[in-house]
């Protein structure tokens, strides 16, 4: 996914509540070089034997003829995908093993195929709309697939699919045109593949997804600004000469697409730190031990010192309440890390400030989150509130009629690196709950009595560990789990 896509849509949404992007704050843009050598090719000459820097018979910088007034034929594409290939592997110093095929669609084209991916099983459905209904960003009665499936549609500007060994790229166009900045990185996720096997990791909750992608989508969009600066500075790069077709900004769940967001924005800088100090080998080796958490790209001193704690969520619930059963070798508990937990926490700040025409801070207060400066590291995701977090497990819990009545339940208990940590999240949690309309009916059970997150809320603080059980009201709280 391309990251100046998710940040455009990002500062839309900022546009839309009257604050200033970090885009035009005036701060410093860091300017990394590139590792670009002599390539020692003369006129254009191809080499006896494959080299960096060159492939399908063209050099890194030599010149083709590409006439974009209707689009590319299959002979242009073929010179400009060689050529982009040579490119990414000048700028990063690794060589291709073998080209992968690219085609090019329409927004429209895309945004069809992302809506008709066929209708989600009653359980899948039922674990994405709790899990983000306890991340207070989709209420009852909202499909949080549906969110999802508009986030990807108005926002991906291409994208390579390992399983079918192709690279896709989208174009906002009705007469398709290539953007070369995006098909170099999503070139560079065939490298990856290639050359580390990204497809081994295990991704299977939010907060493993965006560990994991600390490296593979920080690698990949480092070298992607890397490649937009050789286009702006020295080369002539194939980039699309009209607009429109996008999604609206309108269009788009802003609390997902921060907490998508999460590792494209400390990826990058995690990554040029890396090869700061120990060039693109030490970047190499970062996918044999690539991040745990992403705290370890929040913090980057953290990664390999500072392993998350592995929490455990005993099922004490009645025979009513039962977690949704997504089928064999899935995962049913979801785990929002300190990068999801953040967003949970920030989100209503954001949405305060829309309804309200001003900015109006909730938890984590919503200038918080454009407080970074620098084209690397776009947005914070740092804040005291969330800083201590050292793991987190999600249950949800449903009912036979859950389907129907969209009341369900939950268990979400996170582990902290101290008390005082531990203490200070409640306390921001609770804030939301009284954004919320939340009551305290009786020592650390909260009631919201309407609107889309109307439910009943328990909250526990044991030592370093946080449990926060949910149900429609407060009488079944202990049915969902037995210590609430």
């Amino acid at each position: 996914m391309d990251r100046r896509i998710l940040a455009v849509a990002l500062v839309a949404m900022v546009a839309l509540a009257g604050c200033q992007s970090p885009f035009s704050s005036g701060t410093a843009t860091p300017t990394p070089t590139s590792t670009d050598t002599t390539s020692g090719h003369d006129d254009y000459a191809d080499p006896e034997t494959d080299r960096l820097g060159w492939e399908g018979g063209l050099w890194y910088d030599e010149p083709i003829q590409v006439d974009r007034s209707d689009g590319l034929n299959d002979s242009e594409l073929d010179a400009v995908v060689n050529r982009s290939m040579a490119r990414v592997e000048q700028v990063r110093q690794l060589e291709f093993e073998s080209t992968v095929p690219v085609s090019i669609i329409t927004r429209a084209e895309f945004r069809n195929q992302t809506q008709s991916g066929g209708e989600p099983s009653r359980n899948a459905s039922l674990h994405q709309n709790v899990k983000w209904e306890a991340a207070f960003m989709t209420g009852e009665n909202e499909s949080a697939i549906a969110a999802q499936r508009s986030n990807t549609a108005g926002s991906v500007g291409g994208y390579y699919s390992p399983s079918e060994d192709r690279i896709v790229i989208v174009s906002d166009s009705e007469n398709p045109e290539m953007n070369e900045v995006t098909l170099s990185q999503e070139l560079f996720h065939a490298l990856q593949d290639q050359r580390f096997n990204i497809t081994r990791y295990d991704q299977s909750t939010t907060e493993s997804h965006n560990a994991i992608d600390g490296i593979i989508e920080g690698d990949g969009n480092y070298v992607d600004y890397l490649y937009e600066q050789r286009c702006e500075d020295d080369w002539d790069c194939l980039m699309p000469q009209s607009s429109g077709g996008g999604g609206s900004a309108s269009d788009l769940h802003v609390g997902m697409y921060a907490v998508t967001y999460q590792p494209y924005s400390d990826g990058p800088p995690f990554v040029q730190q890396i090869r700061e100090d120990g060039g693109w080998e030490a970047v190499n080796a970062v996918y044999e031990n690539p991040p745990a958490s992403t705290e370890q790209t929040i913090h980057p001193a953290k990664y390999g010192e500072d392993a998350p704690t592995e929490v455990s969520v005993e099922d004490t619930s009645t025979a009513e309440w039962s977690v949704p059963d997504l089928g064999p070798n899935s995962v049913d508990y979801a785990e929002f890390g300190e990068g999801g937990m953040y967003v949970a926490l920030w989100y209503q700040s954001y949405v305060a400030s829309n309804e309200a025409g001003a900015v109006r801070n909730v938890a984590i207060p919503y200038q918080d989150f454009f407080s970074a400066s620098g084209e690397l590291d776009a947005y914070n995701y740092d804040h005291e509130i969330t800083a201590g977090w050292d793991g987190d497990k999600l249950v949800p819990y449903v009912r036979d009629d859950s389907a129907t009545t969209n009341e369900t339940g939950y268990v979400w208990k996170s582990a902290w690196d101290s008390n005082a940590d531990a203490q200070e999240f409640v306390e921001g949690y609770r804030a939301v709950l009284d954004h919320l309309g939340a009551t305290e009916v009786s020592a650390n059970t909260y009631r919201i009595p309407d609107g889309k997150y109307a439910d009943a809320f328990s909250i526990e603080v044991s030592g370093n560990t946080v449990t926060i059980v949910n149900a429609p009201t407060v009488d079944e709280l202990d049915d969902v789990h037995a210590t609430a």
